[in-house]
């Protein structure tokens, strides 16, 4: 394995496996550097909205996208009570140009990895690295390693480090060690998936109630896993809660934390407690953020997606705001060459982007929708809720947010493409 590459990525998440995709299609050489000794598909359902499914569009990735997940049709707000109270089409339903997916985590992290051993070649990813730091003398960057076990491993250096390794990411914590802890929002979380009948169109991301009483957000992300047509499903309960949770996205969580809140959620449409009791396995995790940064580089080194920008899974744009930065970074390298001017360049547009993204979760994102209907009628049941609220505010607040992440429909075709 030669070590001469011009980037270094650290972590093998969807932002590091997507920028090493958009850089061996700009022509710049890149090997992934991985700290778990053996990659397996981890976690449950995300959603890949229109401007990141454009990107992986880019990449020649629809045609597996579509082998393993779930086209959304549209999105969907209840009551806790079950009552409608707004639905709008998403992806190509919605008019654009690109699909909207919601796709298990594993699932698309599978799909990018698969391309990225087939185009770049199997030594293009490196398990068992674990990154400690970063030091540079003017003309390269280095980074240092250990295995899993803590002991030292050979440094390796390139041009350019870009540090995608997620929430706990090292190379955050070398640009500000006194960072501090994450912003809590109040919220704690439990996921799951359960195998059941399509729902609604059978394509419906559908979010349910509010924080106050719980809220839960329910879509399918695989299809036809059996010979009885069901769906995988995906969920997520939220609640209200003093007392985070411990952050850790393998952390199992316990059906009396959160269960009760949503015993009495039967609908025509779906059984609420059944799903939830049907799930193999339940997380838990508190809704967590940091605070936006000035900067995520310093000199030939920088971040990307949550390194980046951890936020709050309010907006379902997490992952595609790892996949653009992701594009965009390479965009620049390609343009300004594999050196500092480019990582500049990264860090002036994308800081800028996701911290508006950043603060907009936390208080605005499309879910304000059943936040505006539950404070109007204090979780009563109104019979007429347009008495309460019209259709026309309601797609005010999911069209704000389109633009504010980067996917208002017009705007998104008339982009000209990061690469």
């Amino acid at each position: 394995m030669s070590q001469d590459v011009d980037v270094l990525i650290i972590g093998s998440g969807i932002g590091g496996l997507t920028l090493a995709l958009s850089l061996h299609q700009a022509g710049i050489s890149c090997r992934i550097y991985e700290a778990v000794p053996e990659l397996k598909p981890l976690g449950v359902g995300i959603n890949v909205l229109p401007h990141a499914a454009r990107e992986l569009a880019e990449l020649g990735l629809l045609p597996e996208l579509d082998k393993v997940g779930v086209r959304t049709a549209e999105s969907a707000f209840f009551t806790e009570h079950g009552q409608f109270v707004y639905s709008e089409p998403s992806g190509t339903a919605a008019g654009y140009d690109w699909p909207q997916y919601s796709i298990h985590r594993g699932d698309l992290q599978t799909v990018l990895l698969n391309a990225v051993l087939e185009r770049l070649g199997a030594d293009s990813v490196v398990c068992g690295y674990k990154c400690t730091g970063v030091t540079q003398d003017g003309e390269r960057a280095t980074a240092h390693f250990v295995s899993p076990e803590g002991d030292a491993l050979p440094s390796v250096s390139a041009k350019v480090v870009v540090g995608s390794d997620g929430v706990h990411s090292a190379l955050r914590k070398q640009l500000y060690p006194n960072e501090g802890a994450p912003r809590y929002s109040g919220v704690n979380m439990w996921r799951g998936t359960a195998k059941l009948k399509p729902f609604l169109s059978g394509a419906s991301m559908t979010r349910i109630g509010w924080l106050e009483i719980g809220k839960m957000v329910i879509y399918p992300i695989r299809n036809d896993i059996d010979e009885d047509g069901n769906q995988l499903i995906n969920w997520v309960a939220e609640i209200n809660d003093e007392t985070p949770a411990i952050r850790d996205w393998s952390r199992p969580g316990r059906l009396e934390d959160f269960l009760p809140a949503f015993e009495n959620w039967k609908f025509d449409w779906l059984d609420v407690p059944a799903m939830i009791k049907s799930s193999d396995s339940i997380l838990e995790y508190p809704m967590v953020d940091q605070d936006p940064l000035p900067t995520w580089t310093e000199g030939r080194m920088t971040l990307l997606g949550d390194a980046a920008h951890p936020m709050v899974p309010r907006g379902s744009n997490g992952a595609g705001q790892s996949i653009i930065d992701a594009r965009y970074l390479a965009g620049r390298l390609k343009e300004l060459g594999v050196g500092p001017e480019a990582l500049k360049a990264y860090d002036d547009v994308r800081v800028k982007q996701t911290t508006q993204v950043v603060l907009t979760n936390r208080v605005n994102p499309p879910d304000t929708v059943l936040r505006v209907v539950f404070d109007r009628t204090g979780g009563k049941r109104v019979e007429n809720l347009d008495e309460v609220v019209t259709q026309e505010e309601l797609q005010e607040i999911t069209s704000n947010y389109k633009k504010i992440a980067g996917y208002a429909p017009e705007e998104l075709r008339a982009r000209p493409s990061f690469l």
